[in-house]
């Protein structure tokens, strides 16, 4: 591999300068975390089904007018992607009744919401990611008002968009995280999807077993992650099985 400036790197993905003006290389590593990066492992092959799967998505995204930062799939591992300026905000939008909100207000895991409910947390490790209003997001200019509405309706209609998708392989998307970023163009910028969408974002479940399908596995000490993982792309027919690493290679279905 040339030797190339990296510009970020996070728990799950590294960013490299790209080889454009306003693009980046966005790398995905294997490595995987929960709990504030207190577990950790790294899970050979994850990186490779989660660049297929989020390639995917966010192609399928942008063909309903969802605009997002990604370009092309490099390589196995390597997204060519738009440099965008990233909003310091998680957003998550809950279908069912998961993770902190069951703890939070003491709802049963698997439970149904009435309606989808999209939630705001500050993309702050050491503080834990603490849970935001609006207010917040206004007061301390971390996005204008316009730039919120504008997340929320691309929330909604992402969300609509991957509950159809999943449900047509028979997997219920129960929530997910995503992030969202601006692009700049001259004076002006708007707001864009951006990061990822993937197992590790997501948490999908069997529609019949409400087997999980996802990071829940890792975070839970389940086992099968990577088949779990795979088992999600070779609905969506990404991927026909699990990536095998080779020589410190990997290889599986791929184009």
């Amino acid at each position: 591999m040339t030797r190339r400036k990296k510009i970020y790197e996070g728990k799950a993905k590294i960013l490299y300068e790209g080889p454009e003006p306003g693009t980046l290389i966005q790398y995905f590593k294997d490595d995987t975390t929960a709990f504030d990066a207190t577990k950790k492992a790294i899970l050979e092959g994850k990186g490779v089904i989660n660049n297929r799967i989020s390639e995917f998505v966010m192609t399928k995204l942008a063909g309903i007018g969802v605009q997002n930062h990604f370009i092309r799939r490099l390589n196995l591992r390597e997204q060519l992607i738009r440099e965008v300026e990233i909003i310091p905000l998680e957003v998550v939008c809950r279908n069912i009744a998961a993770g902190s909100i069951s703890t939070r207000l003491g709802i049963p895991e698997g439970t149904p919401l009435p309606r989808s409910i999209i939630e705001f947390f500050y993309k702050k490790d050491e503080l834990h990611d603490p849970m935001v209003t609006e207010e917040h997001i206004t007061a301390f200019n971390w996005a204008a008002t316009q730039e919120i509405d504008d997340i929320l309706a691309m929330t909604l209609r992402v969300n609509d968009f991957l509950t159809g998708m999943f449900s047509a392989v028979g997997i219920t998307l129960v929530d997910f995280k995503i992030e969202y970023g601006r692009l700049y163009e001259g004076d002006f910028s708007r707001v864009i999807l951006a990061d990822e969408i993937s197992p590790d974002s997501c948490r999908l479940w069997d529609s019949t077993t409400n087997e999980k399908l996802d990071k829940d596995r890792f975070r839970r000490d389940l086992g099968n992650v990577i088949e779990s993982y795979t088992e999600v792309a070779r609905r969506l027919g990404i991927m026909k099985e699990m990536p095998t690493v080779i020589q410190g290679g990997i290889t599986g279905d791929t184009p």
